[in-house]
Parts: structure tokens; C-alpha cells; sequence
């Protein structure tokens, strides 16, 4: 799950770390559990609860103290970024006030943090948070069009990324577009990769296909991974049955054949397997029966 990550920053940012935008859904019946910070997350467990609880949270007045609390040490580190993550999404005004103030005190040096952590990681977070408030005023159209122009010279960060995969009319579709249109394989992956955050299901042949032949797109064949992410990131039945196909497709292709594909002790498919239940805490044909 670790290396997942770390491949989501390298694509997103350039390397540099951005942990602190949590990807998580818990309690929908008709898409996949997933957390990037969970291992098998489960409902009805501690952490179940956690995050259900954090996540049901209405009041942003209410999970800033989360947060405070997490990077004193009071409270796990995890919850506070996951309050984070939920104060974006509740898009309240008050939370300008907040954002500016943390930014302040990141950017001079005087947030103190856990051992271990960086200050500097939480920017995309308070990042969100704006870009949502944005969003709420300018609507998804105008926040589509001030990010396309920055992807090129990968000026963005994973809160651009978190909320972009929040965004409707039409921004899948538009992004889909440039990604066909260039044949720079960077750029490519960036498409991709903010394609892996977007819940849209109309994504789910696309990412299939890219799946079974991402050398069709000129694309390295470890970049696989990023389509299943984002076809377990869409979680519905349909994502997932799709996924179980495009495996035994890009089996029977041979795609991922090469033993150098693979990742420690695994082969490719074998690692793709584990990193799907340490993200949705079952296999996917587990998913594809309870979905509904």
C-alpha cells in the first residue's frame, strides 16, 4: 500500500510527499469500502467506527479540534487527517479563517507536529478546503478551468487532485479528451493519475481498458496499477466486475508477464490482488456479490 502511494505522489507531485488529502469511503452500500490509510478497513471494527464517525461529523467547528488534538499527540495522527479531509467536504466559510491561520504558521516554521511528520504535508489539505469553498461560490466549470491549464508544467498538488475527483459536469470526460490528445507520456500519466481520484462511472471501460493494454497508450505497464485504483476508487458492482475481467484479459495478453513487473516477493497481478483487499479490506469477487 505503502509503494501505491508513493507512486500516487511521484505522479501527482512530482515526489514530494502529500499524505495528509485522505482518498476514504465507508458506509455506502453501492460502492466499495476504500482508505489509503487503513490496512482491511471493516465496518463495525474501532476504526470502522473512527472514520464512520469523523466522516458523519456536520459541523467543521466540531473536527477542529481533531485536529489540534492529533498533531499535539493527544490523538491519533490518522484522525486528525481524516478530519481534515471531512472539513473540506463540509465546505463551511468559517474554515477560511482557520485555513489562512494554519497556513501561516506552516509557512513560518511554528506548527509543531509528531515526530516524524511534516508540517508542510498538510498544505494540500487546507488547500482542499479552499478549492472547495471555491467551488461552492464559482461552481465545478470554473474550478475545472483554472486546474487543466496548470497539469502541463505540473503545477498542482493532491488537494487539486482530491477535489477534482469530486467534480461533476463533465470534467471526467474533458479530462479523458487531453489525455488522448497528447502523446507525451508524462502528461499522459498526470491525466491518468487525476483520473484514478474521480468517482465518475463513466470512467470504468476506459479504465478497464487501460488495464489490459496500457502499452496501447504508450504507457509503462507498472502504470496498470493506477487503473485499478481508480476502478476500486468508483467501487460500484459494474467497477469492480470490470476489473475482474480486464485481469483475466491482461492474463491472457500476457501484459504483465514480465517478472520485473512484480514487486517484492509478487508478481504483478499477485501485488495488484494484495494492494485491492489492504484498500477495500476484501477480494473482489467478495465485492461484486454484496454490492448491490
Amino acid at each position: 500500500m505503502r509503494a501505491a502511494a508513493v507512486l500516487l505522489a511521484l505522479a501527482v507531485v512530482g515526489g514530494r510527499s502529500a499524505a495528509a488529502q485522505i482518498q476514504i469511503r465507508i458506509g455506502d452500500s453501492t460502492r466499495t469500502i476504500y482508505s489509503e490509510i487503513h490496512e482491511s478497513l471493516r465496518e463495525g471494527t474501532p476504526a470502522g467506527d473512527t472514520v464512520a464517525a469523523i466522516m458523519g461529523e456536520k459541523k467543521a467547528a466540531k473536527l477542529w479540534p481533531r485536529v489540534r488534538d492529533a498533531l499535539a499527540g493527544r490523538r491519533p495522527y490518522n484522525d486528525g487527517l481524516l478530519a481534515l479531509t471531512r472539513i473540506a467536504e463540509l465546505r463551511d466559510p468559517t474554515s477560511a479563517d482557520s485555513v489562512r491561520r494554519w497556513r501561516d504558521r506552516i509557512e513560518k516554521g511554528t506548527l509543531k507536529v509528531p515526530a516524524g511528520e511534516d508540517p508542510g504535508d498538510l498544505l494540500p489539505a487546507l488547500h482542499a478546503i479552499e478549492l472547495e469553498l471555491s467551488r461552492a461560490k464559482e461552481g465545478d466549470i470554473a474550478l475545472l478551468a483554472g486546474l487543466l491549464p496548470r497539469i502541463p508544467e505540473g503545477n498542482y498538488d493532491l488537494g487539486d487532485a482530491w477535489v477534482f475527483g469530486r467534480l461533476d459536469q463533465g470534467a471526467a470526460d474533458t479530462m479523458i479528451a487531453r489525455f488522448l490528445a497528447t502523446q507525451d507520456q508524462a502528461l499522459r500519466i498526470r491525466y491518468l493519475t487525476l483520473l484514478s481520484f474521480s468517482r465518475d462511472t463513466s470512467l470504468i471501460p476506459f479504465l478497464a481498458h487501460l488495464y489490459i493494454a496500457p502499452d496501447s497508450f504508450g504507457l509503462p505497464k507498472r502504470i496498470g496499477i493506477r487503473a485499478s485504483d481508480g476502478l476500486i476508487w468508483i467501487g460500484t458492482r459494474r467497477a469492480v466486475a470490470a476489473l475482474l475481467a480486464a485481469r483475466d484479459s491482461a492474463r491472457i495478453r500476457g501484459t504483465y508477464a514480465d517478472p520485473s513487473l512484480g514487486h517484492a516477493d509478487l508478481d504483478f497481478l499477485a501485488n495488484d490482488s494484495s494492494m485491492v483487499v489492504s484498500r477495500t479490506g476484501r477480494w473482489l469477487t467478495e465485492w461484486r456479490d454484496i454490492l448491490k
